[in-house]
């Protein structure tokens, strides 16, 4: 077990940014960065016992500072999108700032991916550790409230990187955090996603509009692209005459979990035929968000580490978090966090693998 702390490089305006290195009893390693919160790399073994990276990224940090495809980030404070880019609390309308078209996405123009994070290196009987925090102040991108917060990754020695968020504001607020890492368990750059496995515990996704903001409705997934409540290739049904699939491009929705707050339950698995790599997803949270990096390749091509081209469906995304837009849903889970309370989740990406 061991912790590597490197310099990175620096912002625009000067501010250091580091590179840390967790290995655990396994051999297995990642590299997260500061800047972000990114996970950089992530180093696990295949059914033979080799290592491969399985997280899209970047070599260097110069283009995490350039705008990206949030690649392996901590977003907030609320991540998803919010119909509107506004809400009411406490008879208050509150306006975000708009990156989303009339819409808001992701914490915004200048996130909690943006920002540089304080970070202290912990050696814990779980695994190595980082915590990283950072102080969200009053009115940052609209919100409201001071919020302190701290996202702490583990890297366990059963080969999990677990993700334990807290924030904990000065008044009345809403949070929803998640990690935005894209996996391929082939190995980062080896090609599509579409042939990895999919199991997802959920009975029902929340459908979106043309803009991609969830109705407030309640879908079932059954007879629909969306039931993966089998282990399904992520491609079989990916090109279904299916509404939704069409307004989004492909998979780009949230599902409800079956979870409790105090601990976390296993709701789906990520399985690569190839190599036997299988990740388990385990949280707290009520809501996951699958995305099949379905617009990856559109525009100028986005090149990866080692120079490597990340096209369409080159990683997924399994984005634990709050039920999106929910702040304007009375139906879903309440985001709203009061003074004097605190916001956890927990997350746990979990890899073993099968034999052939």
């Amino acid at each position: 077990m061991s912790i590597i702390q490197q310099e990175w490089g620096q912002t625009a305006d000067g501010r250091a940014v580091d590179l840390y290195t967790l290995v655990n009893r396994q051999g297995v390693t990642t590299s997260i960065t500061n800047y972000g919160g990114a996970v950089v790399t992530l180093h696990v073994p295949d059914r033979e016992g080799n290592l491969a990276d399985v997280v899209l990224g970047y070599d260097t940090l110069t283009p995490y500072l350039a705008r990206h495809p949030y690649f392996g980030v901590i977003v907030g404070r609320v991540t998803n999108r919010t119909g509107g880019a506004m809400f009411y609390l406490n008879g208050v309308a509150y306006h975000l700032s708009k990156n989303a078209g009339q819409n808001h996405a992701h914490g915004g123009l200048e996130g909690f991916d943006r920002k540089v994070w304080g970070a202290q290196a912990e050696e814990t009987a779980e695994g190595p550790s980082l915590v990283l925090t950072y102080l969200s102040p009053d009115g940052e991108e609209g919100y409201p409230g001071a919020l302190r917060v701290q996202v702490i990754y583990t890297l366990t020695h059963d080969n999990a990187l677990r993700i334990d968020y807290h924030a904990a504001p000065d008044q009345t607020t809403i949070v929803s955090l998640t990690n935005h890492s894209y996996f391929n368990l082939a190995g980062e750059g080896a090609g599509s996603v579409m042939d990895h496995v999919l199991w997802l515990d959920a009975d029902d996704y929340t459908p979106t509009d043309a803009a991609q903001i969830t109705t407030g409705e309640r879908r079932s997934v059954a007879g629909t692209p969306f039931d993966f409540r089998q282990p399904t290739r992520l491609g079989l049904r990916a090109r279904d005459d299916d509404e939704q699939l069409r307004l989004a491009g492909g998979y780009d929705h949230n599902f409800i979990l079956k979870t409790t707050p105090d601990h976390p339950t296993l709701v789906g698995s990520l399985y690569e035929p190839t190599s036997g790599r299988l990740m388990e997803v385990w949280t707290t949270a009520p809501g996951v968000q699958l995305y099949a990096s379905n617009k990856l390749g559109a525009g100028e091509p986005v090149i990866g580490k080692g120079g490597r081209v990340y096209g369409d469906h080159a990683g997924v995304c399994l984005e634990t978090q709050e039920l999106p837009n929910a702040v304007n849903h009375p139906g879903f889970p309440s985001p709203v966090v009061r003074a004097g309370d605190v916001y956890r989740q927990t997350t746990l990406y979990r890899f073993t693998t099968r034999p052939a």
